[in-house]
């Protein structure tokens, strides 16, 4: 510093210092603390009015408003009007007429993609694609044909073809889709290409006890070709346990008797002159393990962007290539068994059922078929890495961190998939048409509603697998349920699969929607649905929501009953024409799924309280429980005749179940009685403690279910605005509430997953691990009781208890 600034400095005066008094710090803690305070007061004041109207008498059928904006423009009665008036069986007929007028394979099907984006902003909801790169199969060749060696005048022999299969479907004059140039091959996701040849068994559906009574009737398994039909379990198991069992290949074909009583055999003409299946119809799929992990099997558990880690694919898809054939195909190859080996009906009454002996000449021997009568098999495929693309819609709600998903898949195997998965398509389509009307209108959700058009279903759940694991850290924030739509339409019977929490909801809305089938005036479709309700498995787009982040799901649709046409499934039959003429005429049904649709997810979205019932989850736990013990009790007592007799009689969930057991139902015991047994009725008393620890969550479940109904009653009461103590506290209240049913499923998560596949994460519901699409209750008990290890069904005991008291403790 310069000395000329100097004399200026030394006049400049100074202050003493101020003295500290002892009570500064704490007067200025208690302003900022007060501050806060304030700041906190008026958003939780904000978001209490959230909820409530100044005025309920302005819209008694409402109660409540948004902040700032007096009476709601479209209150919830009108919106379901607008839910119930706006879908039209025109529209959805242009819906399926587009989506199924081409090849729209995963992964090749951007065109459709970007058409479904541009649909939904022209109904006034913003959407955006979302990409992954995933690892998928195409077809390049394929045959399969019978060869038989015969022998020559000079005792020389050659090998002769026999039959060649066509390993096509017909071209019908009346169904354009079956001839178009690009339709796509016949052949199986994620199969393995192969050469291959060897003598054929006969494996029935081949399910693990299937494979289980072969290898104790001692047939020769390894080095052979299987033929199984389809039905019941996941067509990847098949493949798999026949893999495990050293068999080099698998055809897979449908089988007429499992088509009931509508059948060529039984009088009905074939489609398309008749509902009875099209002899050459073949059902193509993905053969991935898909019980043990959906999604791309080179990302488990994490999302397939382009600079993703990619993992062996071994323990997730096959090793030995399979094909799917007609019945047309499957008839010389099953007639080449004839005479050869026992016959089905030397086995048990699980062989047998919905079987045809006799039919088209068919003995349904077991085989193998002699040395000299082999098949070639050649599946040639191409493996790539490849684009997929959902479809994401958001129309933003008032409360940021509550979420309802709503989904449907886009992709097919074939050019048309009007009932999968284009019914549900189409129904989206017009479920999303009404919301924007509604917008339109005026209204504005209360919850943040999504919708997702995904792609790669088909193969294994990819687009909603993968997408769940990128946005995992804010679905389990946010994300109250998930409502999946797949086949929507392909019948006229309602079926339905939900977690608890949510059974009251379908009742709710489906006893608000007229039934197109009304054979008495004024019915509803609840009037004329069975009411039953399944237990979650997989197969659809829910599984990674439910399964894996512990957000309660739905899946919905129509199907077809008994004597109905039969659902070319997986077939290029699975066309306009065939829904048009058959699967539902006039579209009503599809208009009848979207007025459902979108009331589900109205319900969910746009009420104070979100409508969960808590009780009937406590309820059906102890449901739950109780199965477990009368699996238990059927593995302490010897199967008598009778019950094996009366397979024939079951539903065909409760028959794949018992034939997906690893545990030999039709004959077996437990093992080692005297060790084995006292170690199972140990384990039998223990399951006491899931019943008390159920009894104790079903209290607060049925506390929190009555604090809902109280605090529905209280959003009805006029509260004037300068009692805004009683509007805080009412709001907080209701947030509280939605809060713990919000997370209550994410409860019965278990971070390190189920034994063998770490993917599913939840305790009570898991596909079941042998049949992949029917769900399993308390997986880990279930694949304990059947492996007889008593030590981790034990084990799994501790785990469910505190899984359930961790749900109490929630709520």
């Amino acid at each position: 510093m310069s000395s000329e600034y100097t004399p200026l400095l030394t006049k400049v005066r100074v202050a003493q210092p101020r003295p500290r008094y002892p009570h500064a710090v704490l007067r200025r803690f208690c302003t900022v603390a007060l501050a806060s305070v304030l700041i906190w007061f008026f958003i939780a004041v904000a978001a209490s009015m959230t909820f409530l109207d100044d005025d309920p008498h302005d819209d008694p059928s409402d109660g409540w408003s948004w902040p700032g904006c007096g009476k709601r423009k479209v209150d919830y009665d009108q919106l379901q009007r607008i839910l119930l008036d706006t879908p039209t069986s025109k529209h959805a007929e242009e819906w399926s007429r587009y989506y199924t007028s081409g090849p729209h394979i995963a992964g090749k099907n951007y065109s459709q993609a970007l058409w479904t984006k541009n649909k939904w902003e022209e109904f006034g909801i913003k959407a955006d694609i979302v990409s992954y790169d995933v690892y998928l199969n195409y077809p390049v060749d394929h045959r399969l044909a019978l060869l038989e060696k015969k022998k020559h005048d000079d005792d020389t022999s050659a090998w002769k073809v026999s039959y060649e299969a066509s390993l096509t479907e017909d071209v019908i004059e009346d169904d354009p889709t079956s001839s178009l140039p690009d339709r796509i091959p016949t052949f199986h996701g994620y199969s393995a290409s192969g050469n291959v040849t060897g003598s054929v068994v006969y494996v029935n559906y081949g399910t693990y006890q299937d494979f289980a009574d072969l290898v104790k009737a001692n047939v020769t398994l390894k080095d052979k070709v299987a033929i199984a039909r389809y039905g019941g379990i996941f067509r990847g198991l098949k493949v798999k346990r026949a893999q495990e069992l050293g068999m080099v290949g698998v055809v897979l074909y449908t089988d007429p008797g499992d088509d009931g009583d509508v059948t060529e055999e039984k009088g009905e003409k074939v489609y398309p002159d008749g509902p009875a299946r099209q002899p050459s119809s073949v059902q193509r799929g993905s053969t991935q393990f898909l019980s043990f992990a959906p999604g791309d099997p080179t990302t488990p558990g994490y999302p397939s962007k382009p600079d993703a880690p990619r993992q062996p694919v071994d323990t997730a898809i096959p090793s030995i290539p399979s094909i799917p054939i007609s019945y047309k195909d499957a008839l010389p190859i099953l007639k080449a068994l004839n005479g050869h080996g026992p016959k089905a009906d030397d086995f048990n009454q699980y062989w047998t059922r919905n079987m045809g002996l006799g039919y088209k000449g068919v003995h349904y021997n077991i085989g193998p078929t002699p040395d000299h009568v082999v098949v070639n098999l050649y599946n040639k495929q191409d493996y790539v890495t490849t684009p997929l693309w959902n479809v994401i819609g958001v129309i933003n709600g008032t409360i940021p961190d509550e979420v309802i998903i709503v989904g449907n898949h886009r992709d097919a195997w074939i050019a048309g998939g009007a009932g999968d998965p284009n019914s549900g398509s189409a129904v989206m389509n017009e479920m999303i048409r009404s919301f924007g009307e509604a917008l339109r209108q005026g209204w504005k959700p209360l919850r943040t509603i999504v919708f997702g058009s995904w792609d790669g279903e088909e193969y294994g759940l990819i687009g909603s697998t993968e997408w769940v694991e990128e946005y995992l850290p804010w679905l389990n924030h946010a994300n109250v349920a998930y409502i999946n739509i797949d086949a929507g339409v392909r019948g006229t019977e309602l079926r339905t699969a939900a977690a608890p929490l949510l059974d009251h909801i379908i009742h709710a809305a489906t006893a608000a929607v007229p039934s197109p089938n009304q054979t008495i005036p004024g019915q509803t479709v609840h009037d004329l649905w069975d009411k039953r309700i399944k237990t979650m498995g997989s197969g659809s787009d829910f599984t990674a929501f439910q399964d894996f982040a512990g957000v309660p799901s739905i899946d919905i649709g129509f199907n077809s009953g008994p004597g109905a046409a039969v659902y070319h499934y997986h077939s290029n039959y699975d066309s306009f024409h065939w829904m048009e003429k058959y699967g539902d005429p006039g579209f009503v049904y599809h208009r009848t799924m979207a007025q459902v649709l979108g009331l589900i997810t109205a319900q969910l979205a746009d009420l104070p309280i979100i409508s969960f019932r808590a009780a009937d989850y406590a309820r059906a736990l102890d449901r739950y429980v109780k199965q477990v013990e009368d699996k238990l009790d059927a593995a302490l007592a010897p199967p008598s005749a009778s019950t094996i007799e009366a397979s024939s009689l079951i539903d065909d969930d409760t028959y794949f179940e018992l034939r997906g057991s690893t545990r030999n139902t039709s004959t077996a015991t437990l093992s080692s009685a005297s060790a084995s047994s006292a170690s199972a009725e140990t384990f039998k008393t223990t399951l006491r403690r899931l019943h008390h620890a159920v009894d104790k969550l079903a209290v607060p479940a049925a506390q929190l279910d009555k604090r809902a109904d109280e605090l529905a009653e209280e959003l009805k009461r006029d509260i004037p605005w300068w009692k805004w103590p009683a509007k805080l506290r009412l709001g907080w209240q209701v947030r509280k509430v939605n809060t713990k049913y919000k997370f209550m499923e994410r409860a019965f998560l278990f971070e390190e997953g189920l034994d063998g596949r770490p993917w599913f994460k939840h305790v009570v519901f898991a596909p079941g691990l042998w049949t992949g699409y029917a769900g399993a209750v308390f997986p880990g008990l279930v694949e304990s009781i059947d492996d007889e290890d008593w030590v981790n069904a034990e084990r799994w005991v501790d785990i469910i208890e505190s899984r359930l008291k961790n749900a109490a403790r929630r709520l």
